[in-house]
């Protein structure tokens, strides 16, 4: 039976820029902030990374950076899909050369493949690779949806071992977990969706709203492990208004915007992300002081 990378709740860190490379100082100091909270794993170089503005080398330094940083405590796991099964084979590999506990590979995006060129294109992924390979379905980004049938082919592959879920269909959701095997596993990829998707059979969240509240989400993710739906519950509808004021624009813009409220790292993203329009960001930076965050 595959074992899970983690259970509970796994961190999806933004990648902190100066004015012309990756900040690795506040890297380190934000990888220490999530450990301090207690998270589960953290995931470098996603979405929330920024990934697709970041150079080769830039994406490679940010990874070994955080496996030497977060030295074995907690897994890390990398981003490296691309909508070039080729250049994904080419960054899987080389994560795994920087000493990576596993890899999240997002759907080809732009060229949209058929359902049967997702399952070659990422079962030519991981048998390429010696880590395990955990799916991503976002298709409001990718605008092409990996299908339950889909899941349960490629749960077949050894090194395939479950999916990040921010399609926020729920009767996808139900039917993938009854058609792939216990040890597919499912990750929430959308925080407010952490506590529904749980309930379901979900393993936990890979979480953006992490960043900035590591132990509410920790909290809320190891009472849904612990069986207690009602403290959960309770948890995630505390954190709603903050997770939709991490959302009010496209992510990562408010939750760079949030950590650079709280004195975690610059406010700078590159484009075509750009800054908070100032009504949004006054919107932002009421929440965030209404949780006690700035």
């Amino acid at each position: 039976m595959k074992a899970p990378l983690f259970t509970g709740c796994g961190v999806a860190v933004i990648t902190p820029f100066t004015s012309d490379t990756v900040d690795y100082a506040a890297l380190r100091r934000l990888l220490d902030f999530q450990l301090d909270g207690g998270v589960d794993a953290v995931i470098v170089c996603g979405t929330t990374g920024e990934a697709a503005t970041m150079s080769y080398v830039e994406r490679m330094r940010t990874i070994e950076t955080a496996v030497r940083h977060v030295d074995g405590r907690v897994p890390v796991i990398a981003g490296t899909g691309a909508n070039s099964t080729e250049t994904a084979v080419t960054l899987s590999r080389d994560a795994v050369l920087a000493g990576v506990d596993g890899l999240l590979v997002v759907t080809p995006f732009y060229n949209k493949a058929t359902q049967r060129g997702l399952v070659r294109h990422y079962e030519t992924i991981a048998g390429a690779v010696t880590r395990p390979v955990i799916l991503y379905d976002v298709p409001s980004r990718t605008g092409v949806k990996c299908a339950p049938e889909t899941y349960a082919k490629l749960a077949e592959h050894p090194n395939i071992i479950g999916v990040k879920e921010a399609s926020g269909d729920f009767a996808q959701i139900q039917r993938t977990r009854e058609l792939c095997p216990a040890d597919f596993y499912i990750w929430s990829g959308n925080d407010d969706e952490t506590a529904p998707i749980m309930l379901l059979g979900g393993s936990g969240v890979i979480s953006v709203a992490a960043n900035v509240v590591p132990r509410e989400m920790v909290r809320l993710t190891h009472a849904c492990l612990e069986g207690d739906f009602v403290s959960a519950g309770a948890q995630q509808l505390k954190l709603r208004k903050l997770c939709e004021a991490l959302f009010m624009e496209v992510n990562p813009i408010p939750v760079k915007t949030a950590l650079a409220m709280m004195g975690y790292c610059q406010e700078r993203l590159r484009l075509p992300l750009c800054e908070m329009e100032e009504a949004d960001r006054e919107s932002l930076r009421a929440v965030l002081a209404e949780y006690g965050l700035v």
